[in-house]
């Protein structure tokens, strides 16, 4: 698990890069919010994060399977991994931050992914937050 990495994953490469084709700027991993958002708008306040579907315990193919081998530490890891996303969702809400997230499995339409990210970023400031699971 060692190799396995925070930031600079292949699918947060695929959202960096579209929102910047996109015309967007933003910041990358803020280690002073809740969570280390993967992308960050400050001006906007709205902080995206990409979420791989097997650590994150996502409800797609590849996120429900679990590992054979110890079947209980990997339960337990997900678990924790859903509880620290909700966690930093309701504090960034709490700071006045919106947030989403994008999913592994959702990069593979790329207009669809640019269309969530338009709207989550033209969404006028609501007091309701998003959190989408898929």
């Amino acid at each position: 698990m060692r190799a396995i990495r925070s930031r600079d994953t292949v699918p947060e490469l695929i959202v960096r890069s579209l929102a910047h084709r996109m015309g967007y700027r933003f910041r990358l991993c803020r280690k002073d919010l809740p969570g280390c958002p993967d992308l960050v708008f400050p001006r906007l306040r709205k902080a995206i994060f990409v979420h791989g579907c097997f650590w994150h315990g996502h409800d797609c193919g590849q996120g429900v399977r679990i590992p054979a081998k110890n079947r209980a530490y990997w339960r337990k890891k997900i678990m924790r991994n859903q509880e620290r996303d909700m966690a930093a969702h309701v504090a960034l809400t709490a700071l006045g931050w919106e947030s989403t997230v994008f999913w592994e499995c959702q990069l593979q339409d790329q207009k669809g992914v640019m269309r969530g990210l338009r709207a989550f970023l033209r969404q006028k400031r609501t007091s309701q937050t998003i959190f989408r699971s898929r």
